[in-house]
């Protein structure tokens, strides 16, 4: 194991177990509304990466960026404000272990979006994955006489973003920053608007709720470097098995924690998932094994020379 790669999987991890822990936070800026949390964690996150910029003398990097560059970080912006709304809006209302359904999720939607976006060949354990996890979310759309919304917006919004994040070249740092502060306008915006109409919650709930809030850009933006870091230094196959840490620990919190109801047909339909997530698993791991050794094991001959 190379250095880049010890240091990739310790980003990875301190992210994800990072991100597992968010439970016990954002219920703490109660009774914020998740639009309102949501602004404060761009406007703090760009204040807080700004500064960190400015300490590492990496300001300038900002203005070297090219035009593609800007265009991908305006749609990981806006990718990641969907995620994060979401998610405030889940684990301030008593949906935690939807947030992490949402989560396991992702990397099925993740291998979806490559078939359908970048065209990639779906190989047949692949394809199994897709077909068990599609059984899933039928399952527990029965279950709950509706879509699973929430676990959905959450796996396909940070699944489009970590596509996004793979093919941004800028440094970690820079990059975070840029999809902030392409939003805080809009994020401003709102925020002085609420203020004016009363119906904001910075101040008047004592010093220390205005602290959270403030420390929501710290809490938002140091897992964000972490898995920026780790995506540039590991295999898809490494980013994706470290995730299970994140919706493994949410799920945890949520049952354990926050006593959430979990019916039968909900642990099916997430057993379901487990045993998609299996599938893929093996699959990546086989795959990654037969390329280290110089061969190619592969289900459908053809698909070597695709590749």
């Amino acid at each position: 194991m190379t250095e880049n790669h010890r240091s990739g999987v310790a980003y990875g991890i301190g992210a994800y177990m990072w991100w597992g822990l968010f439970p016990g936070f954002f219920p703490l800026l109660l009774p914020a509304g998740a639009l309102e949390v949501l602004a404060h964690r761009y406007v703090w996150t760009a204040v807080f990466l700004v500064v960190v910029l400015i300490v590492a003398r990496r300001l300038s990097d900002i203005r070297r960026l090219t035009a593609r560059t800007w265009l991908l970080l305006a749609a990981a912006s806006a990718l990641i404000g969907i995620n994060w709304g979401t998610y405030i809006y889940a684990v301030s209302n008593g949906h935690v272990v939807d947030a992490a359904l949402g989560y396991f999720i992702n990397p099925l939607i993740s291998v979806a979006l490559g078939v359908i976006i970048l065209r990639e060949r779906i190989r047949r354990m692949q394809l199994l994955a897709l077909a068990i996890a599609i059984g899933a979310v039928a399952l527990l759309t029965a279950q709950v006489g509706g879509l699973p919304v929430i676990a959905l917006a959450l796996a396909t919004s940070f699944a489009l973003y970590g596509l996004v994040k793979k093919v941004v070249t800028a440094d970690p740092r820079v990059s975070v920053a840029v999809e902030s502060l392409l939003a805080l306008p809009l994020a401003g915006g709102y925020l002085v608007a609420l203020q004016i109409h009363g119906g904001a919650h910075f101040v008047g709930l004592g010093a220390g709720h205005t602290a959270l809030m403030m420390l929501s850009g710290p809490v938002t933006a140091i897992p964000l470097l972490m898995f920026a870091a780790a995506a540039q230094r590991l295999p898809l196959i490494t980013l994706g098995l470290l995730q299970y840490l994140n919706p493994g620990l949410q799920m945890a919190w949520g049952v354990l924690i926050g006593h959430e109801a979990m019916p039968t047909a909900r642990w099916v339909g997430f057993a379901l998932i487990w045993t998609a997530l299996v599938v893929l698993t093996v699959d990546g791991l086989r795959r990654r094994a037969a390329k280290i050794s110089g061969t190619v094991v592969d289900l459908q001959p053809s698909e070597s020379s695709s590749r």
